[in-house]
């Protein structure tokens, strides 16, 4: 059977560089929410929020660069592709998490010293298939779907919105998606407004509750990003980095809105962040370009590194969560290692996407993508 190749589509160099801008950040949220004691007090209050940007982000670019190729392309020949893109530096996320499990081990997590290697090598092996780990198999006590890992849940949600784009909604007539984002965008509101910590923070763990918070969280942006590409008239906007950066920036940086005694007011400001201010932000950073070399160098950087140092930077977090938990170590302290571990997850994840994930790739779209005579 042929595949089909077909050739790569510009980037747009902002969406790329915003990519990886809201990559670092979840970097550094994760690393101070070592010291936090709760939803509350979390510093970059609203970091965990680039989850769906992502999604935001995929659902446009996705439009982008499949919409008008279905007439070349078969939906096997799109799951190739991104199983291609995605699924390398998925094993390679796990890998990593498997060599520092044990490194985590603590008071906070008891049960990693209780976890023979057989069964952390059985959840890794079941990590490389993105399948759902069952809390019954939970090595860690956090009741993850992929306990050496956590943010590749995410990716279990943004292959779930590729298999719902490529078998049903690339084919809806333009009302359709709009009456399909209306309805996702009504679903996340009542998410915010619902749940009982106040915000949209979930998704991670084989449970009703959290699979209704992971399904919210990814239909709406995924398919307004693909909205908004379809409908976007974009403009020629000026300074379009620094903008949508400094946008972004805010979004995340909010402190808690509301408190603990009206927990609703933050998880609206959650869900209208992502129903309203994420499309903005996209919207503006796809109308503009990059101007001069160094710019654009900034840009290419921060893309190619984004997925990179998302799905490869939460095993050292582990490490350094329980070594703040187990000493409380306040932040003053921590802020050295605290900066290293920020250095270190960046070096590992160009490291990763030097020497494995472009190589691979590229051996992949040889072996899997080009045409077969």
């Amino acid at each position: 059977m042929n595949t089909v190749v077909l050739p790569s589509k510009p980037h747009y160099p902002i969406l790329d560089g915003l990519r990886g801008v809201a990559a670092l950040i979840v970097v550094i949220f994760h690393i101070l929410e070592a010291h936090s004691t709760s939803h509350l007090d979390l510093m970059i209050n609203h970091g965990y929020l680039a989850v769906d940007f992502f999604f935001l982000l995929s659902g446009f670019v996705i439009g982008y660069a499949y919409d008008d190729r279905w007439n070349k392309m078969t939906v096997g020949d799109f799951f190739k592709r991104r199983l291609v893109r995605l699924q390398p530096l998925v094993i390679m996320g796990m890998i990593i998490g498997a060599i520092c499990f044990y490194f985590q081990a603590s008071n906070y997590w008891p049960m990693i010293a209780q976890t023979p290697v057989w069964q952390m090598l059985l959840v890794m092996l079941l990590g490389f298939t993105m399948l759902p780990l069952p809390v019954s198999m939970d090595i860690r006590g956090w009741a993850e779907l992929h306990p050496l890992d956590g943010p590749a849940w995410s990716l279990f949600y943004e292959y779930i919105a590729n298999i719902l784009y490529a078998l049903f909604v690339r084919k809806f007539s333009t009302t359709l998606l709009t009456i399909l984002v209306l309805l996702a965008g009504a679903a996340l509101i009542h998410l915010g407004l619902s749940n009982p910590y106040g915000d949209v923070i979930g998704g991670w763990s084989l449970d009703a509750t959290q699979i209704h918070i992971g399904m919210v969280r990814m239909l709406y942006p995924f398919f307004a990003g693909l909205l908004l590409f379809r409908i976007g008239k974009l403009l020629n906007i000026k300074h379009a980095f620094l903008l949508s950066g400094i946008l972004l920036v805010i979004v995340f940086a909010i402190p808690r809105v509301g408190g603990s005694e009206q927990l609703w007011m933050n998880g609206l400001y959650d869900s209208l962040s992502i129903i309203l201010i994420f499309p903005l932000i996209v919207f503006i950073a796809a109308s503009g370009d990059v101007m001069g070399k160094t710019s654009s160098g900034i840009c290419n950087f921060l893309g190619k590194i984004s997925y990179s140092v998302y799905i490869t930077h939460y095993p050292i977090i582990y490490i350094y969560t329980a070594w703040v938990i187990d000493n409380k170590i306040p932040l003053a302290q921590a802020l050295p290692i605290g900066l290293l571990v920020f250095l270190f997850c960046v070096a590992l994840a160009y490291a990763c996407l030097k020497l494995y994930d472009e190589p691979v790739r590229l051996w992949l779209k040889k072996k899997v993508l080009d045409r077969i005579n």
